[in-house]
């Protein structure tokens, strides 16, 4: 989903002036931290064409990263010590993902070591509003709650499910991948004057399988096809919801659910 590609929440900052301060030709990151959370991090970068160098001081995890080929470098190494990250180069990367949210004195000293070591952009997992606040102290550029908004995701789709995925830009505002309902069924952008009657723009509809950034307002929308709109969150609520799918687009919805949930 193109929300899920751009989709992570941040603490105390905006997430969009962050994207904003990153260098456009930015293409390698360090993550520090195999567990689950930095392994899904450190693949889900990979597959996007990044270099990621991935950091574990357990051989076994560094040793499960190399085999899953998640990242493009794996090593071994405490990164609660300031020497080894320097030795190893890690200061020399302009974001660094500091994925050590169950042992808070390493995250803590490990996002210390690497502000003064001048990574520029440093990105921290915290386990409580405690570790948070710790962590941006030591000078995390942002600090991240990733199992609180699974549990928003969820309780979001439960209550609406015409949502599909959601990126939050600030508590008001929200940009969210939904279908197209009935009501906006082979009707264009223009005719249907999103803007003035519900309060929310649209910025990508998905045409073949891909998405078209800034549709041409005479396109045609249709039933059961994905957008991308931006809005308040209260705007967005009033949008018709779609609850079904048309049935072809049913069928090959559930072919494709149910490839994703096989073992891999």
């Amino acid at each position: 989903m193109l929300v899920s590609q751009i989709q992570q929440v941040a603490v105390n900052m905006s997430p969009l002036s962050f994207f904003r301060s990153l260098r456009p030709d930015n293409k390698q990151f360090a993550v520090i931290g195999l567990g689950r959370f930095g392994r899904s991090v450190s693949s889900t970068l990979t597959q996007f064409g990044y270099e990621v160098l991935g950091i574990d001081r357990t051989e076994e995890l560094v040793f499960q990263a190399m085999v899953e080929k998640i990242a493009s470098h794996c090593l071994k190494l405490d990164a609660t010590k300031f020497l080894a990250l320097k030795e190893a180069g890690v200061f020399e990367f302009d974001t660094v993902v500091v994925a050590i949210g169950n042992f808070i004195e390493e995250s803590i000293i490990t996002t210390l070591n690497l502000k003064e070591g001048g990574v520029k952009h440093v990105v921290a997992k915290a386990s409580s509003e405690v570790h948070s606040t710790l962590l941006h102290k030591v000078g995390a550029d942002r600090v991240i709650f990733p199992e609180q908004e699974m549990g928003r995701n969820l309780a979001r789709s439960l209550t609406n499910t015409g949502i599909i995925d959601r990126f939050e830009v600030d508590p008001d505002h929200s940009i969210v991948e939904v279908r197209v309902p009935k009501e906006f069924d082979n009707k264009t952008i223009l005719e249907l004057r999103l803007r003035s009657t519900y309060g929310v723009n649209i910025l990508a509809v998905n045409h073949n399988g891909r998405f078209e950034i800034n549709p041409n307002p005479e396109q045609k929308l249709h039933f059961g096809t994905e957008i991308i709109v931006i809005g308040s969150n209260q705007d967005i609520a009033r949008l018709p919801v779609c609850h079904s799918l048309p049935a072809n687009q049913s069928d090959h919805h559930a072919v494709s659910q149910s490839a994703s949930s096989r073992p891999v």
